[in-house]
């Protein structure tokens, strides 16, 4: 008779293999290995299982940040936000480059999702990078690149989805430990992105007029306060942050509505429902996972694979190198929630073996994942904005793997000073 444990593990490989959706994957095989692995008394806990891992508080901020990320692009704060940050960097060389990835790390300090802050940046800057004479293929990898920080700089949905499957992380602290790691990845993708424009003189059309630093800023100014209200407020205890997420909505409406004038009853609706849509996708995704993970703990599949690891080898430099591999191949191909509720169940055990810092830890998974966002060939970050660019994604590989390079050291420096992620929250007072 076939073993349970190894039904999970095939059947998911089998169906990702053969092109199934995710959500399609983890259920079914989640399901298989449960009427193989144990009696027909545990198939009625498909429906409660699966209805539990969504039933959750915290989880109602994901489609509020969402939400929140559709109706700043919808409003034209992406728009004021490009406008400032060409105000701040200036026509020079690679200076459209560096701006794409300044919006991408502040879109994603509103959004928290990497694909979602690739759409929005990618179809604002696309049109104006191609005019100044960066190749689409370039300009794709390096804003795929950037809205891949979006995993680090809070509110980042992965952050929140690794606090509700870790027991006993804050996730302000979480929060506050992705912030330095998150400015330090979108430089190293500024750094390359610079380096490669001079070289091939990309840029060379850009506009040698330089928008006014004031007026801009001022444009701006409701846009860069986003990040600053929901931060603050978590800081000073004003709201937890599922409440963060509904005052991001709500601040959002009050600009698209009544400062900018430029969102329509009809624009509102349809954020709403572009929202309601990628939301579904993703709360399916955790649904279903969630009845994959139950199975997993239940059948031992995890408990077995996380001893096994453990058994062969003790060195924590040697698994956790184990571990970054196994994410940054996850990276290549599914998206960032589906990896952690996918994987949390085998690492946290592990994690906690080895005596690691789960605050630390969750910030190396975020910084690895975000690699894989818009690493070919099957990276989601990349594909969203090729798909833009209208090139193939083969034609990024050149430019993206520089990008790649860079922000690899910056999660060796995590992994070698532990303090680049835990001196903020420690500083803040958290718990880490």
């Amino acid at each position: 008779m076939i073993d349970g444990n190894i039904a999970l593990i095939v059947a998911l490989g089998l169906l990702l293999v053969v092109g199934a959706p995710v959500a399609v994957a983890v259920g079914l095989a989640g399901f298989i290995a449960i009427a193989i692995g144990l009696d027909s008394s545990a198939l009625p806990m498909v429906g409660t299982n699966t209805f539990a891992s969504i039933a959750k508080y915290p989880l109602v901020a994901i489609p509020l940040f969402i939400l929140t990320g559709v109706i700043f692009e919808r409003s034209g704060v992406a728009a004021r936000l490009v406008t400032f940050a060409q105000a701040i960097v200036g026509p020079r060389r690679g200076g459209l480059a560096v701006v794409a990835v300044l919006v991408c790390m502040i879109m994603g300090g509103i959004s928290g999702s990497g694909p979602a802050d690739a759409a929005a940046v990618a179809t604002i800057m696309l049109p104006s990078m191609m005019r100044a004479g960066y190749p689409n293929a370039f300009s794709a990898s390096v804003i795929a690149a950037g809205a891949s920080t979006a995993l680090l700089i809070p509110p980042s949905i992965a952050l929140i989805v690794y606090s509700l499957y870790v027991p006993g992380v804050d996730l302000r602290a979480l929060f506050a430990a992705g912030l330095i790691p998150g400015i330090l990845a979108g430089l190293a993708v500024i750094l390359p992105a610079v380096l490669i424009s001079r070289r091939y003189g990309f840029g060379a059309g850009e506009e040698a007029r330089r928008p006014e630093f004031w007026p801009s800023l001022i444009d701006a100014v409701p846009g860069l306060f986003a990040p600053v209200l929901i931060l603050g407020g978590l800081r000073s205890g004003l709201f937890t942050p599922t409440e963060a997420a509904a005052v991001a909505v709500f601040y959002g409406l009050a600009i698209g509505l009544f400062v900018y004038r430029n969102m329509s009853l009809r624009g509102l609706y349809e954020a709403l429902a572009d929202a309601a849509e990628t939301s579904a996708a993703v709360l399916l995704i955790v649904g279903l996972a969630g009845l994959f993970a139950w199975a997993g703990s239940t059948l031992g599949a995890f408990d077995s694979a996380a001893a096994a690891i453990l058994a062969w080898t003790h060195d924590p430099i040697i698994v956790l190198l184990l571990i970054m591999a196994v994410l940054l191949f996850a990276g290549m191909i599914l998206d960032g929630v589906s990896i952690y509720l996918i994987t949390l169940p085998l690492l946290y055990p592990m994690a906690v073996a080895l005596d690691w810092n789960l605050v630390w830890f969750g910030v190396l998974m975020a910084i690895n994942v975000a690699i894989g966002q818009f690493t070919p060939p099957v990276a989601v970050n990349l594909i969203v904005t090729a798909r833009i660019g209208k090139v193939p994604i083969e034609h990024t590989v050149g430019w993206v793997l520089w990008m790649v390079l860079a922000m690899a050291l910056v999660l060796l420096a995590i992994i070698l000073v532990p303090d680049l992620a835990l001196w903020l929250p420690t500083a803040l007072g958290y718990r880490v």
